[in-house]
């Protein structure tokens, strides 16, 4: 089975005719995207190449029918593109932040409750209505009926005794209060 193509020669000249014109009018096509632009010139001429019978057309110039195919193309390219997951480079891929461990945040969790658990019921009042309820030390006062400076007192020997029941989480911060602190705050949520 043999096909007709179009000479080599005619589709040369075509080339150098039309080429840079066909190739500006993609390049608006495809937004600026050159590589994408000389793709479907490309593509045109090939479509071009086979399909002679384009040159026996009753126009004058090549270039409307050119035109017409590389529109065409540039039609498809893109609802092919729209109709696939976007491309995500790596750079996007090392910039997305990483899953946390759930099963290392919750046995944390565990550990501080059961820590907190080991306070006075006056410590560990103050330390939820802190941490747990986010209230600040003057709010924290008025809510049980103590002087701030109690609150903070209360607060920082709480903190030192959850650091001795917790040793595993206080060399992870710069001091033992932060860590408890952090692992205090890690059980809130």
């Amino acid at each position: 089975m043999t096909t007709t193509t179009t000479d080599d020669r005619a589709l040369a000249d075509l080339q150098r005719e039309h080429g840079p014109a066909l190739f500006h009018f993609l390049l608006g096509l495809t937004f600026g995207d050159r590589q994408r632009a000389e793709d479907l010139l490309q593509e045109t001429l090939v479509r071009a190449w086979q399909h002679p019978e384009a040159f026996d057309g009753p126009y004058e110039s090549m270039r409307p029918w050119l035109f017409t195919v590389g529109r065409r193309l540039a039609i498809d390219a893109r609802r092919s593109r729209l109709a696939r997951p976007t491309e995500v480079s790596d750079a996007v891929l090392e910039s997305a932040p990483g899953r946390e461990d759930t099963a290392e945040s919750a046995v944390s969790a565990l550990d501080v409750r059961k820590a907190v658990r080991t306070l006075s019921p006056e410590h560990r009042a103050v330390l939820v209505q802190i941490y747990f309820r986010g209230l600040s030390v003057g709010e924290t006062a008025e809510v049980l009926g103590i002087p701030a400076g109690t609150v903070k007192s209360r607060s920082y020997y709480a903190l030192r005794l959850l650091s001795r029941n917790l040793p595993g989480y206080s060399s992870r911060s710069s001091s033992v209060s932060s860590g408890s602190r952090a692992a205090v705050s890690a059980t809130a949520a």
